[in-house]
């Protein structure tokens, strides 16, 4: 077995470890180890994904309007999904010869602005009036969800699965009804402002509970009904209390908020979300055996530096960088948004339905034996849209990849792309601040550029405003019908507009929104406020509140009786033990030794506890 090796990161110039499983991996795929650390592979894959933002242009071939993740202005042609599924074209029409004069992944760039892409990502035979959809499959009366599948009457929401249905503004939930502001959540049945939680009904403003019922402002409760901030009541005193505090309103439901996370922030927390894992560390990970340094995973095996792979059970295994999908495939590498049976793809975008051996490819579907090809399906042994004989095709492969070895691809920042890189970021059809790394990994214009990154200036928008968010009615009960259309100023807007605001996220605002019809009946029925903020300012709220996709090494906070507090802070003062424990522990009155890897920063407010330590306070 091979040593570890020190590699300096070709992008950041930080020092990254290749482990010898890691080597294993790569000799077993017959791929080389990779240059950049696993951060920066990571954002760079990102740059090649745009979940959120829609663009209004034309079909290229058919020429109806269409709603697009591509820009008009990218440069590429775009089909709308009926001409880019259908048998009208075909990708060998585009085929060119190598040519060994020029680094390969040049000819790469220059066949994908040649043939076609598809508008949206996903299976949209299976939409109903859900056009404002990215990245999903089998949705009915939905508008402005992604990366959702099976879900009916759902607004402005990402990562919602199983069947969800009447909910609006949610983030990474499955199998949720009536459902608003929720993060990380299962099985649950009007619950609201709510963060962790699973098979909870009548929930509010409440943290990692769950089987609860009638719970407000609570954390780390299990199977309990009637508790107002942790404290049981009677089912009349706490209906009494919900009524007092009036969740109708704007102000009181703001207020509830901040509190409620003040009190959240008094009970541990475990050091990674997750369960039924076996040798696993990263964040959001479930049913998960040898899985490593990854996040948002389910249903996965011996698979490291992945994220995004969620959809259980999703059989994914021995796959290093794959992001988003990869459901029921193997041997992936450096790949993104590809699954669906895939086996053996490399440094590919988009490559879905039982395909197998694919390089530097994008957009293919039940391919085989396909190099450095784009929008091709039920195609094999090609190179550049090329058909060739399975014999001339594997000599052309190997002179391909030895001479991007021997005259490979350097970019506008002199870095060397040779084989064994996902594909470089000027490739990219997005501006780093389009594309899904501003959402995890947010920079300024200053810091994009100088990093050799492009950058969408946004369009001039100059909205008639017809109101402004601090002009909104405060109570749900007071907003007049003729809502609905009207021009609300995103109540960002402002410091957006002057360059005040310091926060790089902030650069996602639209400045104005509007209230769709189907939005305001949920938010009377629910009796919940207006909103203030546009849509995606909302979306961008809620990923400060899930966990990031980075990890620390850390030590458990327990320190026997009580929780360590390492300067922390709760509602305003410094804490010196804010936490008791209940029970005596295994390592009695000294302080936990167990070290682990998680994405708690060191520098949060959380106290953290490992999981031997969680399970002993929290069942």
């Amino acid at each position: 077995m091979p040593e570890s090796e020190i590699k300096v990161c070709q992008k950041c110039g930080a020092r990254f470890i290749i482990e010898p499983e890691d080597f294993d991996f790569y000799k077993k795929v017959k791929v080389p180890p990779p240059t950049w650390c696993p951060e920066c592979r990571l954002i760079r894959r990102l740059i090649f994904r745009n979940e959120k933002s829609f663009y209004k242009r034309t079909c290229d071939k058919c020429g109806k309007p269409i709603i697009s993740v591509f820009p008009p202005d990218c440069g590429h042609i775009v089909y709308c999904s009926s001409c880019w599924w259908s048998d009208d074209w075909d990708g060998l029409d585009y085929g060119v010869d190598f040519d060994p004069q020029k680094p390969f992944l040049t000819q790469l760039h220059e066949l994908l602005h040649r043939v076609p892409m598809m508008n949206l990502f996903g299976l949209y035979n299976t939409l109903i009036n859900s056009d404002y959809t990215n990245m999903v499959t089998y949705l009915k009366d939905c508008y402005m969800v992604t990366t959702t599948d099976h879900g009916e009457n759902l607004l402005y929401g990402c990562s919602i699965q199983d069947n969800s249905r009447d909910s609006v503004d949610n983030l990474m939930n499955s199998k949720i009804e009536l459902c608003y502001e929720l993060i990380n959540c299962e099985q649950c049945y009007r619950t609201f402002f709510s963060i962790d939680c699973s098979r909870c009904r009548n929930v509010y403003f409440s943290k990692n509970c769950r089987e609860c019922n009638d719970c407000f402002g609570c954390c780390d409760l299990r199977s309990k009904q009637y508790y107002f901030f942790n404290k049981p009541c009677s089912k009349e005193e706490y209906q009494k209390l919900l009524g007092d505090y009036d969740l109708s309103s704007y102000s009181k439901v703001e207020a509830v908020k901040e509190r409620s996370r003040e009190h959240w922030l008094k009970f541990p927390v475990k050091y990674i979300h997750g369960n039924h894992n076996v040798n696993s560390n990263g964040e959001y990970i479930y049913n998960s055996k040898n899985v490593l340094d990854s996040f948002i995973m389910d249903g996965a095996k011996d698979c490291r530096f992945c994220s995004f792979a969620n959809f259980f059970p999703g059989n994914l295994s021995d796959t290093y960088d794959l992001t988003n999908y990869g459901i029921n495939s193997s041997r992936l590498c450096e790949t993104l948004q590809s699954g669906n049976g895939v086996d053996r793809a490399f440094y590919s975008w988009w490559v879905v339905t039982n395909s197998s051996e694919i390089e530097y490819s994008f957009f293919l579907t039940n391919c085989h034996n396909i190099f450095g090809s784009v929008g091709l399906k039920k195609k094999q042994y090609c190179i550049l849209n090329k058909q060739y004989t399975k014999e001339k095709y594997e000599i052309l492969r190997k002179q391909i990849m030895e001479q991007m070895d021997a005259l490979p691809y350097t970019d506008k920042k002199g870095r060397i792309n040779k084989y064994g890189e996902f594909f470089p970021t000027e490739m990219s059809p997005f501006a780093y601040n389009i594309g899904s790394a501003q959402e995890y990994f947010p920079l300024t214009k200053q810091q994009a550029i100088e990093q050799g990154y492009s950058w969408r200036d946004p369009e001039p928008r100059n909205y008639p405003i017809d109101i402004k968010a601090e002009d909104l009615p405060d109570n749900i009960k007071d907003v007049p019908d003729d809502i609905v259309g009207k021009v609300i100023e995103c109540a960002n807007a402002p410091a957006e507009i002057s360059g005040e605001n310091s926060d790089g996220q902030a650069s996602q605002c639209t400045q104005a929104f509007r209230i769709i019809p189907q939005e305001l009946s949920f938010y009377k029925r629910m009796n919940l406020p207006l909103p203030r903020l546009c849509p995606n300012c909302r979306h961008y709220q809620r990923l400060k509140q899930r966990n990031p996709l980075k990890l620390w090494k850390r030590q458990c906070m327990c320190s026997g009786s009580t929780s360590s507090p390492q300067g922390r802070t709760c509602e305003g003062q410094t804490l010196t033990g804010c936490y008791h424990n209940t029970c005596e522990h295994e390592h009695g009155d000294s302080p936990c030794d167990e070290t682990f890897l998680t994405s708690y920063s060191p520098e949060r407010p959380e106290i953290v506890y490992c999981e031997k330590c969680y399970l002993r306070e929290v069942a």
